[in-house]
């Protein structure tokens, strides 16, 4: 085979390029390798670090690792608290004695609430200081942890409990700077030898050496406080290290009160809002006596849709109203408040249950699609002893007898309101003097481990039991029956919000009851004032309460067209209704010297004990009341 040359003359072939390339880093390698191999006299064996060393190096990473779990366990029990104290709490009691032997912990006061301006000038309080204590020979306080994280305590943590309540920090001065630095510092550097007398008070010692840590305590956007750190004399002195544990809990403490106080603010809001959907107090109408209750669902969601109301009718009538709107939450609360304003528009409006219920459903639809509740509305006549109830969709109401009988009323069911196009059904039934008529919502019957008619049968059952312990002749007293009544729920029962309301129907006797109808005409005001009185024996009242009627029939008369009613109610007052067509409401107003008419209102308010009036579909009702004379 001919070899053919290469492209330029003189070069040699690729491999023996190559072999030439390769040859001095062999030569290189070997030359190493045989000095490597003859021993130096100068070199000396390395024994390696010494036992000492180890034992420090290995005690170093103890500690390490004790900061990290000390560190873990004290965020995770601060971060367990829910409020403001517990928080706190749980920073001192992680702190101390394990980390240092005695803290105080100061914030704000006020504290400001998330994006709200602090108040001026900036003031700390303390909220509260923990140190560990012994046990003396003669019995004294014993500490908080166990006797071998227990040393006696000397100066100076004893001489900082307890410390200034109050402290005003100055804008400028030493505290104002070292709080606004945010890191942690040791207490007798220059910084905090000027800041601890300023937060503790003059003439507290400050501690010497690196024996305490003043932490500045900052939320998410500002200092809310501060936190000191304390060691006795018994303990060795805080490290560098330290510093980085100390911020650990400032920061994690910090963050959990700006937590607690946005919670505090919300629960709050909560509370007034609920507080303020639901009747401060229940009203005091004749021939019923009532009683009320209402549970959140929880203590974390204290929000609900559940609601009551008793509302004053003309006539000595009284509308019982519950309503349930679904969900738990600021919005729930918001639709039920809307509603039972409405409901109450139109209870003075004196329309009949079914159209208060069929208005709202029409409300409900105009507030959104999607905006549902339950509601029963009952409307209770003491004069007639009847009730007419009315339903949308609500669980229903429990009749108590006298006897101790207990029935689950039959009602209609209905749709629930905000369904739209639905019809609503009312039904007039028998309130027979002595009953107890109970509403309830259905967080009372229904829960996880019993569907609602479940429930409602297990009422049923309680409440004729109850009415059993106080015999045939006795009704049990209204405000124990609701408290027993919430006594049939278990632990773990309660899944929803439950409002409560029971009425106690006393009744009016129909001999305590005088009705006339009097023809528009100006001789009306007399006969009335000859028959007000006569059949009750209450002649000592004539002069004030025939003054009284004379005054309000007349007023009627002036604008009726057709006959005027008049209706006394004799029960532990005395009161006088009268009834015109005409639906213009009277007016109280100053007459003037020369007018001949206008005091008859003033009058009334001037000698009776409350009087009022009410429009009606078909016009109005003007009464007034007086109490009786024994």
């Amino acid at each position: 085979m001919t070899e053919h040359p290469t492209s330029h003359e003189g070069r040699q072939p690729l491999a023996a390029r190559q072999q030439e390339r390769t040859r001095p880093r062999q030569q290189d390698a070997a030359a190493a390798a045989a000095a490597a191999a003859i021993p130096s006299p100068a070199a000396a064996p390395n024994p390696g670090p010494g036992p000492a060393a180890v034992a420090e190096a290995q005690a170093a990473t103890r500690r390490e690792g004790d900061r990290l779990r000390f560190v873990g366990a004290a965020t995770r029990r601060i971060a367990r608290g829910i409020d403001l104290d517990e928080i706190v709490l749980g920073l001192c009691r992680a702190s101390v004695p394990t980390f240092s032997d005695a803290i105080l912990v100061y914030l704000r006061d006020p504290l400001p609430v998330g994006d709200e301006r602090p108040v001026s000038p900036f003031v700390l309080r303390l909220r509260r200081s923990d140190r560990l204590r012994h046990t003396d020979e003669e019995g004294g306080e014993a500490g908080p942890e166990s006797e071998r994280l227990r040393p006696l305590l000397s100066d100076p943590t004893a001489d900082l409990m307890p410390a200034a309540e109050l402290c005003e920090v100055r804008a400028g001065g030493a505290l104002a700077e070292v709080l606004r630095g945010v890191r942690p510092v040791f207490g007798d550097s220059a910084a905090a030898r000027a800041a601890l007398p300023e937060l503790l008070g003059a003439g507290r010692p400050v501690p010497t050496g690196h024996r305490a840590i003043l932490a500045p305590l900052r939320g998410r956007r500002r200092v809310i406080g501060a936190a000191v750190f304390v060691r006795s004399t018994e303990r060795a002195a805080f490290e560098a290290s330290d510093l980085l544990v100390a911020a650990q809990l400032a920061t994690h403490t910090a963050l959990g009160i700006d937590k607690a106080v946005l919670y505090g603010r919300e629960a709050y809001i909560a509370d007034e809002l609920q507080r303020t959907m639901l009747p401060d107090s229940l009203p005091q109408p004749t021939g019923v006596r009532l009683a009320s209750r209402y549970l959140p669902a929880a203590e974390t969601a204290r929000v609900g849709g559940d609601w009551y109301d008793a509302i004053p009718l003309p006539g000595s009538r009284v509308a019982l109203v519950v309503g349930d709107v679904m969900g738990h939450s600021m919005t729930s609360a918001a639709i039920m408040g809307q509603l039972r304003t409405t409901a109450q528009t139109l209870a003075q409006l004196d329309l009949p249950p079914q159209e208060v219920l069929h208005h709202l459903d029409e409300q409900a639809q105009r507030l959104g699609s999607d905006r549902m509740a339950t509601c029963l509305y009952a409307v209770y006549d003491p004069v007639a002893h009847r009730i007419t109830i009315a339903n949308a969709g609500h669980p229903p109401p429990v009749l108590l007898h006298l006897g101790g009988r207990a029935e689950v009323l039959r009602v209609p069911p209905g749709a629930p309101i905000g369904v739209g196009g639905v019809d609503f059904e009312a039904v007039e039934l028998d309130a027979p003097a002595g009953a107890t008529l109970l509403l309830y919502t259905d967080g009372l019957v229904e829960s996880r481990l019993r569907d609602v008619w479940t429930g409602i049968e297990q009422l049923r059952e309680r409440l004729a039991a109850t009415a059993q312990l106080t015999g045939d002749d006795h009704s049990p007293p209204l405000e124990a029956l609701c408290d027993d009544v919430l006594d049939m729920l278990g632990p773990g029962d309660r899944d929803d919000d439950i409002a409560l309301l029971a009425a106690r129907f006393d009744g009016i006797a129909p001999s305590d009851v005088a009705y006339w109808y009097l023809e528009p005409e100006d001789a009306a005001p007399g006969r009335a004032r000859r028959r007000a009185l006569a059949r009750w024996g209450l002649e000592e009242m004539s002069d004030e309460v025939e003054l009284l009627v004379s005054e309000v029939v007349t007023n009627a008369v002036r604008y009726a067209e057709r006959p005027v009613t008049l209706r006394l109610l004799r029960t532990d007052i005395l009161r006088c209704e009268v009834g015109d067509d005409s639906p213009q409401l009277p007016r109280q107003r100053r007459a003037r010297e020369t007018d001949e008419g206008g005091r008859g209102l003033f009058l009334v308010n001037r000698l009776a004990r409350r009087w009022g009036a009410t429009r009606l579909s078909t016009g109005k009702v003007v009464w007034f009341e007086m109490a009786t004379r024994s």
